[in-house]
């Protein structure tokens, strides 16, 4: 059986949602002739724990765990707040806190961490995997990201160990959305670039997570198109098999968000339209699942619906499909014209009726329109029709998707897109 070594920064029991994409993938790689180990941190302190996600973990996974060596207990220490306080991410990059310690903050995060906070543990990652792969033989080498700083710990050790490497991006590494609005400085931009263009040079083979981001990759570097793939997010049919569909007869008409959702994914006309259906007697309430941004909260209370709208914060990953599924609307906003959610394919599970945001966004369109299940429409768009437009007499079919995104189809991943000759 051939050997992979994982490069993660998330992994159970962080509940970082990209920690999905590689779980899934390795819980059922050994049936590929695959045997995975994990390089992960000891402690992801940034975000919320899910302890649910443990059980998918296979028992004799070989799971290595080094230093993080995160920056965020100074970061809390700097902005005023305990060691312990919670960091939610739409608020630590959000523009509507105009603070000079947050502002400073933020142009120490972006200018000064290259590729990424998380670059602390590069060393300690380096100094484990080494002791790894002296002892073991490995054919092949995948590192998720973000956080790129993953992609850096992958080069290098395929240069050491003469061993293929495959970056995973979940989203973009230069221009990230997160950077959006934001200023770096021309040494850090020309750094980043630099690890980004040599990364992908010493890799065996690029795999992106939606078809827009590829394309768009091979426009800035044409000679990675004959070895870049993109494997979407696909979703785990073991979380839905059990849970029985809700019929679409409870009232109130719940609309539900599920993940994070920040500044820049503010639709606001599509408040305004909630709220006129409201006036007019129509039973409907918002629901959020995960980390909201300021703006957007300010958004809905102008818009009037603070009474109809229900923050609940963090959940369990199961919890969170049986909102999914219990939901009459769900609402999913792209971040740019290369985001694919990756909650989009378990909104398509559920076959409910789906809400989409995004600016020049023709991929999530396009899977919409495909799977028949909603409509994308502009961050600006005004027009009071958006709930009508995905009105059920409109949805034709409920979406049975798997057969094109169903994470156990990604198991072509173990088969076509891990190179095992040596380069």
């Amino acid at each position: 059986m051939k050997r992979v070594l994982f490069i993660t920064y998330f992994w159970p029991p962080s509940g970082k949602a990209s920690l999905h994409w590689p779980l899934y993938i390795i819980k059922h790689l050994s049936k590929s002739g695959w045997q995975p180990s994990v390089l992960t941190v000891d402690e992801d302190s940034f975000s919320h724990k899910d302890e649910s996600l443990l059980a998918d973990v296979p028992a004799d996974l070989e799971v290595i765990k080094t230093a993080a060596n995160e920056p965020f207990d100074l970061y809390r220490k700097f902005l005023g707040k305990k060691s312990d306080s919670p960091l939610i991410a739409s608020e630590t990059i959000s523009l509507s806190n105009t603070g000079l310690r947050h502002r400073l903050a933020i142009w120490i995060r972006m200018n000064l961490f290259v590729p990424d906070a998380r670059v602390g543990w590069y060393f300690s990652a380096m100094n484990g995997a080494r002791r790894l792969l002296s002892q073991k033989k490995f054919d092949a080498i995948v590192s998720i990201g973000p956080p790129h700083s993953s992609h850096l710990i992958g080069k290098k050790l395929s240069r050491e160990f003469n061993i293929p490497h495959t970056p995973v991006l979940i989203d973009p590494w230069v221009d990230i959305i997160y950077y959006k609005e934001f200023k770096r400085s021309a040494p850090t931009l020309s750094l980043d670039n630099y690890f980004e263009r040599t990364t992908f040079d010493n890799a065996q083979s690029v795999v992106f997570v939606t078809q827009s981001a590829r394309e768009e990759y091979i426009k800035k570097y044409p000679w990675i198109e004959k070895k870049s793939h993109v494997l979407y997010w696909g979703y785990n049919e073991e979380n839905f098999v059990n849970l029985l569909h809700k019929p679409q007869t409870s009232n109130p008409e719940t609309i539900l968000h599920a993940g994070n959702i920040f500044d820049y994914q503010n639709p606001p006309g599509f408040w305004k339209n909630i709220k006129q259906e409201i006036d007019k007697g129509r039973a409907l309430r918002l629901r959020f699942i995960g980390t909201v941004s300021p703006e957007i909260k300010n958004a809905i209370a102008s818009a009037g619906l603070t009474e109809y709208t229900e923050y609940k914060g963090f959940l369990p990953y199961g919890e969170v499909i049986r909102e999914m599924i219990d939901a009459s609307y769900l609402l999913v906003c792209a971040t740019e014209k290369r985001h694919v959610p990756g909650k989009l394919f378990e909104y398509l599970r559920t076959g409910n009726r789906i809400i989409a945001f995004g600016d020049d966004n023709k991929e999530v369109g396009e899977i919409l329109e495909k799977a028949n299940a909603g409509k994308i429409f502009p961050y600006k768009y005004d027009q009071y029709d958006i709930l009508r437009q995905t009105d059920p007499s409109l949805i034709l079919m409920p979406c049975h998707c798997e057969a094109f995104f169903c994470r156990s189809n990604l198991l072509l991943f173990s088969k076509n897109e891990i190179a095992t000759s040596p380069r």
